[in-house]
């Protein structure tokens, strides 16, 4: 390789490296930090869930009643009834419990997430 061919290689390599190396500048870190920290004024769950508190619905049939009665229980502010097959979101939500149940709509899982 000649010269005038390395050198706009090397030039580029440099530019590359420089960009990842470059650290963030003091406005940018100071953002990153608030973006990462909650406002004070920002609501957190008022309610957490309390799976153990919800057992007693396992084994019963996942009727509007019983939901309501688990959601009430566990403490939860939301509740979610997974159907054997049912596609869920993998997030974990400390408010809310779910009721899993079985083909007859049995609960056979109260689990918080």
């Amino acid at each position: 390789m000649t010269l005038p061919l390395r050198l706009p290689l090397v030039f580029a390599l440099l530019l590359a490296l420089g960009a990842c190396a470059t650290p963030l500048s003091e406005p940018a870190a100071a953002s990153a930090a608030a973006a990462s920290t909650p406002p004070p004024d920002a609501e957190e769950p008022a309610m957490t869930c309390q799976a153990d508190k919800g057992q007693k619905a396992v084994g019963q049939i996942a009727d509007e009643a019983l939901v309501a009665q688990v959601k009430a229980d566990t403490t939860s502010e939301r509740v979610r009834v997974i159907q054997p097959g049912m596609m869920v979101t993998m997030d974990y939500r400390e408010d809310r419990v779910n009721l899993e149940v079985d083909a007859d709509n049995r609960v056979t899982v109260v689990r918080c997430g």
